[in-house]
């Protein structure tokens, strides 16, 4: 154990293995909803269900360890929600068979891995100003608190589009008020491993209720099969596919710069604006998505959800590891791992989280405190800052959040007469947000 935690720096980092390995945990079960939804999404553009829950969780298993191991970081990763709606957006909108998708992923993640290696995705967070790293941060929380609002049922979309309060009488959102209430309580009184006895605590409850059924734990695991190296990497190389594997590599380069800044700084891996170890980071979360793309998913990113684990205590890598396992045990206990984070019915026939909301409606409050790092006395910061925290849940996206504030920033410094301010990266950034607009 002294070895695991000499390879870790856990004492460094302030921690304890047995808080990382509670923090992991926390993790795991903030995303494991993903091992479930994932295949469901992919299986509409007529991949087999049970190869994609495989890939699922053995690329998430795979990346996650890899990040921690090599960067030491309490980052997980796994297939990303949106992406996979893309890829499926890509095979039914624009008639491309899954296997040429995938291959298009496959791409993307090796022009992933070419930018990591030369530097320029280190070189671009060292870049990003420190009002707008604030303000990612922000943004992100306040996306995840809607993600966990909106999984708990405590809001919905009406049939005009608007977002309203939902019908917090009903099962599942009463269920996430309590396990809202009984983890703030233990976070007021600084119980370590709050979120964790939160979930818990919900769990128990929804068993109690029938809300959840008990079904077993071990399963054996699907075949990996129908999915693995299917890439159509002929198919793919041809000039209308361009465009579909740009957008790919747009979302995985600025979902995950967006992701590793603010749980980054929530970690406290910051240090005079530079996230330390982030070329190591980086190649993780870029030969993830090379990985997931061969076993047979769509692109693997760093989960905004491994803000639960720091919450947590998580600082270091072991964190990771923990989670990795989980994710390879997921395999084999697929019916325990759909109980907890495998969703409750609602009364319309959608699909509720109210086990897992709460943990992530006070972790995007915790990670909203980064709001006062904004230096609200300079225009040309503030309101760049503001359009990210505000573009990031408005429209649903870390990528195109990240482009209004990546545009206004250097924008706002020309008109001020502060052009000289703005490292040169940042203008070719906020010009190439622009064309992507335009042109795709």
């Amino acid at each position: 154990m002294g070895s695991i935690e000499a390879f870790f720096q856990v004492r460094d980092a302030g921690s304890s293995l047995r808080r990382e390995a509670l923090a992991g945990l926390t993790t795991f079960l903030a995303m494991a909803y993903i091992v479930f939804v994932n295949p469901a999404v992919l299986s509409q553009a007529g991949m087999d269900f049970g190869a994609v829950f495989t890939a699922t969780c053995l690329s998430a298993a795979i990346a996650t360890f890899v990040m921690g191991v090599a960067a030491n970081y309490p980052i997980a990763l796994a297939p990303g929600m949106g992406q996979n709606f893309f890829f499926l957006t890509v095979v039914l909108g624009m008639g491309v068979i899954w296997q040429e998708a995938l291959a298009a992923v496959f791409l993307s993640g090796v022009a992933f891995v070419v930018l990591t290696l030369t530097r320029v995705r280190s070189r671009i967070i060292e870049a990003i100003p420190d009002s707008l790293k604030a303000g990612i941060a922000v943004g992100i929380g306040l996306f995840i608190t809607f993600l966990g609002m909106a999984s708990a049922g405590l809001v919905r979309q009406d049939p005009a589009g608007l977002v309203r309060l939902g019908d917090v009488t009903s099962a599942p959102p009463l269920l996430a008020f309590l396990g809202f209430g009984v983890t703030a309580a233990l976070m007021v009184r600084r119980v370590p491993g709050a979120l964790l006895w939160g979930i818990g605590a919900a769990t128990l409850v929804a068993l109690a209720l029938g809300l959840v059924q008990f079904q077993g734990v071990v399963g054996p695991p699907p075949s990996l099969a129908p999915t693995f190296l299917k890439m159509d990497l002929v198919g793919v190389l041809q000039w209308s596919m361009a465009p579909v594997v740009l957008v790919f590599l747009y979302m995985a380069l600025f979902d995950a710069i967006g992701t590793l800044v603010a749980v980054g700084q929530q970690a406290g891996l910051m240090q005079d604006g530079k996230l330390v170890r982030s070329e190591r980071a980086l190649l993780a979360d870029a030969s993830g998505t090379v990985v997931g793309a061969a076993l047979g998913t769509s692109t693997v990113t760093a989960y905004v959800e491994s803000a639960t684990g720091v919450e947590a205590g998580g600082r270091t890598g072991f964190a990771n590891v923990v989670t990795a396992a989980l994710f390879t045990a997921a395999l084999f206990v697929a019916p325990l791992v759909r109980m907890v984070g495998g969703g409750i019915e609602a009364e319309d026939g959608s699909t509720l989280h109210p086990i897992t909301a709460p943990a992530l409606i006070l972790v995007g409050a915790l990670m909203a405190r980064n709001i006062r790092l904004i230096p609200w006395d300079d225009a040309t910061e503030t309101l760049p800052a503001f359009l990210v925290v505000a573009g990031i849940p408005f429209t649903f996206s870390i990528a195109d959040g990240l482009a209004m504030g990546f545009v206004a920033y250097p924008s706002l410094k020309v008109l001020a007469g502060r052009w000289r301010e703005v490292p040169w990266l940042i203008y070719a950034l906020g010009a190439m947000f622009l064309a992507r607009y335009i042109l795709l």
